[in-house]
């Protein structure tokens, strides 16, 4: 399974390993890259990064016992804040409210110039369009499955490994199944050859077969092609949106290069706006303090899903039809 993910990350075969949740990928990551790095005492990311990766990244720094600090900067200034202080960049490649999309190979070249290593998020990457892993010598990198890879809701997360640093990563979750041979059932711990070490615990096999499942229609499916079709349904509700519709300030970079696969729209009751698209079965979501987040997948929607979310939309802004106490009841999932 991981070596199928690998194929559409641009990562070689046996750089990818699956289970767990993105958050312990994300975890192992940093623990391993931080042990590589032992004089650095910095892991910088950005204010726009998801949460949990922050969070994560700020629980290690407490257990190594304040001896690093976690530093984050705005996204457009992450390129300067690389400097030799810094032991590891942890970005998220696309921004998961704004679609803004950082370029992986110059950051990455940059950290590597100033002696940094690099771990990136491709939560909103892998399966939403091409990735090249290896082309931009990434160090690490960890992802989820249930986005644009479609497993389900708490599909397993996947990590990836440079071949350069697998023999010096060492595991700071030594699971079971990362170990050397498992059912030797030794009481003290080998790490595995290679990606093999960054498993932890049972994989989650019911989940690993449903996201086998949704991988098979990448066999079909040329990830190039997969990009042009995202980017031209983008464009054509970005066009809609705008010229139908007022109040609603477009969040995503209109630059192609600079964008994922998400279009974002900003407006103070975002939160009731996307609770009224909900009710009419355009589905999209809310993220704080006031993005309306649409995902375009090109291999389950198409132009008059488009057409049809963009007139719901704009019928919805005319006539407020948003503002209802129904619709502004915030509940704990948005």
């Amino acid at each position: 399974m991981g070596d199928r993910i690998a194929r559409l990350i641009g990562a070689a075969p046996g750089t990818v390993v699956m289970g767990d949740t993105l958050s312990i990928k994300v975890y192992q990551a940093l623990a391993s890259a931080l042990e590589m790095t032992p004089d650095r005492r910095v892991i910088l990311s950005d204010t726009g990064n998801f949460p949990s990766d922050l969070y994560m990244a700020e629980g290690l720094c407490r257990t190594l016992g304040g001896r690093y600090r976690l530093k984050t900067v705005a996204p457009e200034e992450v390129m300067s804040a690389i400097d030799d202080t810094v032991a590891v960049t942890l970005l998220t490649e696309v921004d998961y409210r704004t679609g803004r999309r950082h370029d992986m190979a110059d950051l990455t070249r940059r950290a590597h110039e100033r002696g940094a290593l690099t771990i990136w998020d491709l939560a909103h990457s892998a399966g939403a369009f091409p990735v090249d892993l290896t082309g931009a010598k990434a160090d690490f990198a960890v992802g989820c499955t249930y986005k644009y890879l479609n497993s389900g809701p708490g599909g397993p997360a996947f990590i990836y490994v440079a071949p350069a640093h697998q023999e010096k990563t060492r595991p700071a979750l030594s699971g079971w199944l990362g170990h050397e041979a498992p059912f030797a059932f030794d009481l003290g711990y080998r790490p595995a050859r290679g990606i093999e070490r960054m498993r932890v615990g049972t994989p989650p096999v019911l989940q690993l077969a449903a996201l086998e499942a949704a991988l098979d229609v990448w066999d079909l499916v040329d990830p190039v092609d997969l990009r042009a079709a995202s980017l031209r349904l983008q464009d054509q509700f970005i066009k809609r949106i705008e010229t139908q519709t007022t109040g609603l300030t477009l969040a995503t970079p209109r630059s192609h290069l600079m964008r994922g696969s998400q279009v974002s729209f900003r407006h103070p009751e975002g939160y009731a706006i996307m609770q009224a698209l909900i009710a009419e079965g355009v589905i999209g979501d809310f993220r704080a303090p006031d993005i309306l987040r649409f995902g375009i997948t090109p291999l389950y929607i198409d132009e008059d899903d488009i057409a049809r979310a963009a007139h719901v939309l704009t019928r919805i802004m005319e006539y407020s039809h948003w503002d209802r106490p129904e619709f502004k009841a915030r509940a704990k999932v948005t």
